[in-house]
């Protein structure tokens, strides 16, 4: 008894002493709240590279602000540093809107450059670059647009360079290293036709960068099919040294490339006769697999057909509950439910007509509503949002007005082109995107929104065809409404 007495008197202790400072966080919140969205929109929009003379005094003043505020001093005080903040960043919005035209071609090849990784592959093409163009945001923001425009052009020569040498150290170096790889190995004794045509294909790779540096997607692809020859290649030279020093027959080989069909085979159900060869076992397996699959989008289809009998049914027993009275308090309660999820799937309809086929499709995961923007697109490597989508973006500010009280996810997916690790990026910046556009335009607390980027981790269609990587390359609006949390916190 006597260690709980000591127990509680030290958790009400604790409590005592984070009050303050939960408070002091919560004033903060309030005097700083609208200069923190202020900076960070005029942060998405590049103001410290296109103003940043006045981007950096209004850093300077904010930290003079937030010293202040922790040393306590008088919030009107404060709150008037705060105001030569906002100043200095309305300047740098006025100089972003005049740079964003007067330097257009140079922010383009900045972009393009970024897209290609420039400062992580090359990191000294890049910081020219990058120092040049501050030199031109810089005059420009004086007011020297002549001056502006000569180091502009400079900038955007330099920016194309380092897009360019990015390109080729990070597509085409893997792919020449393992073909150096491949060579010290002595590869070509083994595996001469699958390493020469590694080395074809990454010579195109090249030729085509050299032709037209503007339009990588074909040099970027040969560039990967490349690395995987060159790597098979390396494979195979180790698996026909491996039968070489067992000195296998070619029926040991044959035997051995029997198996892997064999355990698919089995695994699915197929039996596997090899007396005609591979072929016949391989079509056995792909149609049984084929089959499958349209068992299985038949299996969806009549799923989906006794999802919507049942939704029916429930709507009948809805209407059927309205004409009974008297009911004891285990029906009502049953009602209640019914009459709860008569509302939700109602919501559910109506959020989903907001939408047309082109822009978006509405979905269900469980009790998560999921708005799946399809016709929210980037540019290439890009994480901007473009005006043209403000009126889609308005549409799903419509539909999260209708769950106040829900937490909103966005989730950011791409294709398989490109690395993994830059998809994966690339995702996170254009969730953050939608998400602090949302912050900007509804006012949604922080503690209610947050993004993710699970990069092309995630498909939703084949990634081998063109229509399948447009669909991959999406937008989800997760929301996660107030009863599923509900549900969850009971559980």
């Amino acid at each position: 008894m006597k260690t709980s007495r000591i127990t509680l008197f030290c958790i009400l202790l604790a409590l005592t002493a984070w009050s303050p400072l939960l408070s002091q966080q919560s004033l903060r919140d309030q005097t700083f709240g609208q200069t923190d969205k202020y900076m960070d929109e005029i942060k998405e929009k590049n103001g410290d590279v296109l103003a940043p003379e006045a981007f950096k005094k209004a850093t300077e003043f904010y930290q003079k602000a937030d010293e202040e505020f922790r040393k306590g001093r008088n919030l009107d005080q404060v709150r008037r540093r705060l105001k030569q903040v906002e100043n200095y960043l309305t300047r740098c919005r006025e100089t972003i809107k005049v740079a964003e035209v007067a330097l257009s071609k140079t922010i383009s090849a900045r972009n393009d450059a970024i897209s290609a990784g420039a400062a992580k592959f090359a990191d000294e093409s890049w910081r020219n670059a990058e120092s040049k163009f501050m030199e031109a945001t810089g005059k420009l923001e004086k007011g020297d647009g002549k001056s502006a425009k000569s180091r502009a052009g400079e900038a955007e020569a330099l920016f194309r360079r380092a897009e360019l040498d990015a390109i080729k150290t990070n597509f085409l170096t893997p792919a020449w290293t393992l073909l150096e790889k491949a060579d010290r190995a002595k590869v070509e004794k083994n595996a001469e036709k699958t390493l020469n045509r590694a080395r074809e294909l990454a010579k195109l790779a090249e030729d085509l960068l050299r032709q037209n540096r503007y339009d990588n997607t074909e040099a970027r692809k040969n560039a990967q099919k490349a690395k995987y020859e060159a790597s098979h290649a390396l494979y195979l030279n180790d698996q026909i040294a491996r039968f070489k020093d067992a000195d296998m027959t070619y029926e040991d080989v044959y035997l051995i490339a029997e198996k892997p069909v064999e355990k698919i085979g089995a695994a699915i159900g197929v039996a596997t006769a090899f007396d005609k060869g591979l072929e016949e076992p391989t079509n056995l397996v792909v149609d049984k697999i084929n089959e499958t699959k349209s068992n299985l989008r038949k299996a969806l289809q009549i799923i989906e057909k006794r999802n919507n009998e049942i939704a029916s049914l429930q709507q009948k027993v809805s209407d059927l509950e309205g004409q009974l009275g008297n009911l004891t308090a285990t029906e009502q309660s049953l009602r209640d439910v019914l009459e709860k999820k008569r509302q939700r799937e109602a919501l559910m309809r109506e959020v989903s007509s907001m939408f047309t086929r082109d822009e978006g499709r509405v979905l269900r995961d469980r009790e998560n509503i999921i708005i799946r923007l399809y016709g929210l697109t980037f540019g290439i490597g890009q994480s901007i949002i473009e005006p043209r989508f403000f009126s889609l973006l308005t549409k799903v500010q419509n539909s999260l007005k209708k769950f106040p009280a829900s937490s909103i996810v966005i989730e950011g997916h791409t294709d398989a082109q490109g690395s993994e690790v830059q998809n994966r990026r690339l995702s996170e910046d254009r969730a953050n995107a939608v998400k602090q556009y949302l912050i900007a335009n509804m006012g949604i607390p922080q503690a209610r929104i947050q993004s993710v980027g699970y990069g092309e981790s995630r498909p939703i269609e084949s990634n081998e065809t063109k229509e399948g990587r447009a669909k991959n390359r999406r937008i989800d609006v997760v929301i996660i409404p107030s009863w599923a949390q509900d549900s969850a916190g009971m559980q």
